[in-house]
């Protein structure tokens, strides 16, 4: 998921809902018979919607399509106004929707279209009029929830009134940097992936409809990439500007999705564009269609593709280029205007506390020697000798636990996620029924994509496979943290909740992901890695990379560190240099800092309830207070769970 808004330039301060447990290496390629998957989508609730759809330049007689969608007009204050006086209820549903219809690619990926009478067929406006408006109609509708009396209303309706509010509030108070953050960049969550996995991903290709509306929404591309850059075009004016190296790894990033570094069409091979192959093959499982029929429609989607799409590209490349002569590689973002503040604001927004930097830097180092310490124990008893050193232990282990490859890693995973399911019988009352699907992909990280709420698309676990081995050793921490009892089970059983929408869409970072590394705990907890010793020193690994991160992400952003700095620490913590993790924390702010922070809390919850519940207390009700009320920030996490355990003791 995986992601608040900033509003003002083509592009908003994203909460991702793909949510993630990044690799420590990049994967390299997928074994051909492995079905491949783009990554991260644009997943903000209040994200944009570009200017006026073209029709699809498909001709087809026989076809009676539904009106094209076209664009809300109104301003934000008219949007609002039509909110007035509604019961909470109805207010909370009606005005989310309305945040939600500004961006139709999230309307798309929740599988909403057809519910709310709209077609697939327009891309989020990224302009900044548009944006404006977004952020006029986020301050009225905050303005208006706070005219309801919240004293007046049931314990459920509190913690809606209360998720709601702090959601909104955070837009808000991110307005002021809306032009602070890297929309387009080489890791997931840019600009181009997430609009690659639009239209591989989430757009429907089921029926003639869906094809034309797919069509169409490729014409737009090149209005859009305008809108954008129209954007970073005033943040490189007021010297925001990504790092040089990170310019670097886009252009790398752009020619090897292009296939070439040359700026015209003739270099590229439109044909073997996955947005082109994911449609073509489509068109194949169209039984309504004859075979004249998707001839017409693989000629008009070339013609959007090389009219539209690749030159949207092309100018993406350009930017590139005019951008690296401009650019440092000061990595963080206390480079900015602002800088400092902006920071600020990210790491509330991504922990929902108000740790300072310095705080969650301490944190951070208590929490790697922890690990350490944890780690070291472990190794000893599996013979390792202490003095090789602790990196020395490690790498040896990695080896020992062996690696799997290619289809292997699929079917030891589904085996491992088997043996979870029986398990959670023991601790969790609620259980999803969404589908889950695992699907092998070819770059990581690890997500987890959630299923789409009318059900034609299952709950998928993208699993990186790469073409020569994997570490069996991470198998089983990876499955449990994307999967059960970790994303997979939080978001699903939220839903399924007789909750509004707004408390299973909105995706608090800290919440989610803490969730996620708690259930790699709770995982060992319970015995998954009982029969599985090198499976655990795999856990441990990752639960010390999510330590690192809190003192790598605070070391790049608010201590000015460098990212050989940056590089130096995590080899010395992790015994080798992760590239991947340090540049996706230049271009993630904060984000990163959320996992560990999360679970701590979480942990925390959990022990006071023990303490206080003593004989009484119970893990089902506990799981069921934390994942059965939706998302929500860590602040009225701790109000709900200390609610739950007031109402237990006062329980005869």
């Amino acid at each position: 998921m995986d992601t608040g808004d900033k509003t003002k330039p083509p592009f908003s301060l994203l909460l991702p809902l793909t949510v993630c447990v990044c690799m420590l290496t990049s994967c390299t390629s997928t074994p051909e018979e492995l079905p491949t998957t783009p990554v991260q989508p644009i997943l903000s609730p209040t994200a944009q919607r570009p200017t006026e759809p073209v029709s699809s330049p498909t001709t087809n007689p026989t076809a009676t399509p539904a009106p094209a969608s076209t664009p809300d007009t109104r301003s934000g204050t008219e949007i609002a106004s039509d909110l007035e006086g509604l019961p909470l209820d109805e207010f909370f549903e009606e005005s989310y929707k309305q945040l939600l219809l500004r961006s139709p690619e999230m309307v798309t990926f929740l599988g909403l279209a057809e519910s709310y009478g709209m077609r697939n067929d327009m891309l989020d406006d990224l302009s900044t009029a548009y944006i404006l408006e977004t952020q006029v109609l986020e301050r009225a509708v905050l303005d208006l929830l706070r005219t309801y009396d919240r004293d007046s209303l049931t314990p459920e309706m509190q913690i809606s009134y209360d998720v709601y509010e702090w959601y909104l509030d955070n837009q808000v108070r991110g307005h002021e940097f809306m032009f602070h953050n890297y929309p387009f960049h080489h890791f997931y969550g840019s600009y181009h992936e997430r609009l690659i996995m639009l239209f591989n991903g989430y757009h429907p290709l089921n029926t003639r409809q869906d094809v034309e509306d797919y069509i169409t929404r490729l014409s737009l591309v090149d209005a859009q990439v305008d809108q954008l850059l129209e954007g970073i075009k005033y943040q490189t004016d007021m010297g925001v500007v990504l790092p040089k190296f990170i310019v670097d790894l886009t252009k790398v990033e752009m020619i090897r999705y292009l296939g070439t570094y040359k700026l015209d069409l003739a270099s590229v091979d439109t044909r073997n564009l996955d947005v082109y192959t994911t449609l073509r093959g489509a068109l194949r499982n169209i039984d309504a269609l004859s075979d004249e029929d998707q001839k017409a429609f693989r000629d008009a989607a070339l013609e959007a593709i090389e009219t539209s799409y690749v030159p949207a590209f092309f100018k993406l490349f350009a930017y590139l280029n005019e951008t690296s002569p401009l650019a440092n590689n000061d990595a963080g973002v206390w480079k900015l205007p602002d800088g400092e503040d902006y920071y600020a604001y990210l790491l509330r927004q991504e922990t929902s506390t108000n740790l300072t930097p310095a705080e969650v830097h301490a944190i951070g180092l208590v929490e790697v020697a922890r690990i350490q310490d944890e780690m070291r124990t472990a190794l000893i008893e599996l013979g390792y000798a202490e003095e090789d050193g602790l990196n020395a232990m490690l790498a040896a282990a990695e080896s020992d636990g062996g690696y799997v490859s290619g289809s292997e890693i699929i079917a030891e995973t589904q085996s491992l996620l088997d043996e979870a399911e029986q398990k959670m019988e023991e601790i969790f009352s609620l259980r999803p029924k969404m589908e889950l699907v695992i699907i092998g992909t070819s770059n990581p990280p690890a997500t987890y994509e959630p299923g789409s709420l009318d059900g034609s698309r299952p709950g998928a676990y993208l699993l990186p496979v790469r073409a020569g081995s994997f570490p069996r050793f991470e198998l089983a921490t990876m499955a449990y943290h994307e999967a059960i009892p970790g994303h997979y089970f939080q978001i699903e059983v939220a839903r399924e909740m007789d909750l509004p929408l707004f408390r299973t869409e909105i995706p608090f970072n800290a919440y989610i992901e803490g969730w996620a590394l708690y259930a790699e705990r709770l995982a060992w907890e319970i015995g998954l890695y009982e029969d599985n010793p090198y499976g655990n020193i795999g856990r441990l690994r990752y639960e010390l990379m999510r330590a690192i991160r809190l003192v790598v992400d605070t070391g790049i952003h608010a201590l000015g560190w460098t990212r050989d700095d940056a590089l130096a620490y995590t080899t010395e913590v992790l015994g080798s240099p992760s590239t991947y993790e340090i540049d996706r924390f230049v271009v993630s702010p904060g984000q990163a800092t959320g996992y560990d922070i999360g679970m701590l809390e979480i942990l925390k919850l959990r022990q006071k309830a023990m303490e206080q519940l003593g004989d009484r207390f119970d893990f089902n009700e506990f799981h069921q207070v934390v994942i059965g009320n939706g998302a929500m920030p860590l602040e009225i996490l701790e109000r709900v769970v200390d609610d739950y355990i007031e109402a237990e003791l006062n329980t005869e």
